[in-house]
């Protein structure tokens, strides 16, 4: 068991509620030092007020939000693999390339999501 773990299941109630919120600010805030993190927030923020200001149906605001997010999700899980792999060795090996070029790609796949749902719920 790791060590955050134990600390959590130790604790229980309130005490456990907010040291989950601790744990996942700090991962707000080193997701936040990586560029491609920030730069999909600043991508997304305006792409969120859009859909907020111009998509008339609820269902399609609802949609283009969620995929925002979502997109922002899976970056905070790419950036999580690209730490790991480099904690476990900063040398190159094939298999580091491949989880940091798979995380990678879910990226670019929910990107392209999103275009295609802008695509479809704008026209």
């Amino acid at each position: 068991m790791s060590f955050f773990a134990d600390k959590n299941q130790q604790k229980g109630g309130l005490t456990r509620i907010f040291n989950t919120l601790i744990f996942s600010r700090d991962g707000l805030v080193a997701a936040w030092k990586e560029a491609a993190f920030r730069q999909l927030v600043f991508l997304h923020i305006p792409l969120i007020f859009l859909a907020l200001i111009f998509v008339s149906k609820d269902n399609g605001k609802f949609l283009l939000i969620t995929v925002s997010f979502l997109s922002l999700v899976v970056e905070l899980v790419n950036t999580s693999i690209e730490a790991v792999v480099d904690r476990i060795s900063l040398e190159r090996h094939p298999l580091s390339k491949i989880a940091k070029d798979c995380g990678s790609a879910a990226q670019l796949l929910m990107l392209i999501l999103c275009a295609v749902l802008w695509v479809l719920v704008w026209f």
